[in-house]
């Protein structure tokens, strides 16, 4: 019997000692101060201008891309030949086109605007331009 109440002591001892380094972290937290509030941006209004024409500004950029390989003649495999569309959100852009045959490759640029060209456009470039198109 005296030796569970040696060890209930000495347990009881040592969570006490844990409790009091515990204590003793919590005090070492830093607590918030009130000046670093002034710190922070005020200008919510600001903020959210400059967010806008941020989006705005992105609008423009030409990030809706897709590529489509294909086989451009019967006689040349291993889709060589692909066509690039490079689009903005306005479906605003360029269809690069690349034909590679057996002794030679030309290279083709179309310009798009509203998800369509002025010029009359393959298969393939009208598939790129697709692709490339986002899905709502």
């Amino acid at each position: 019997m005296l030796a569970l109440a040696i060890l209930s002591l000495l347990t009881a001892i040592a969570s006490l000692v844990l409790a009091g380094a515990a204590w003793q972290r919590t005090k070492d937290v830093r607590r918030p101060d009130p000046a670093d509030a002034e710190s922070l941006p005020t200008d919510v209004a600001g903020l959210r201008a400059e967010v806008a024409a941020l989006r705005a500004e992105s609008a423009m950029s030409l990030r809706h891309l897709a590529v489509v390989r294909f086989d451009a003649f019967g006689d040349a495999g291993g889709h060589l030949s692909w066509c690039l569309a490079l689009l903005d959100d306005s479906g605003d852009g360029v269809v690069l086109t690349s034909i590679h045959g057996r002794t030679e490759a030309r290279s083709y640029a179309k310009s798009i605007s509203g998800w369509k060209s002025s010029q009359l456009m393959s298969p393939e470039e009208t598939e790129a331009v697709q692709q490339a198109k986002p899905k709502r």
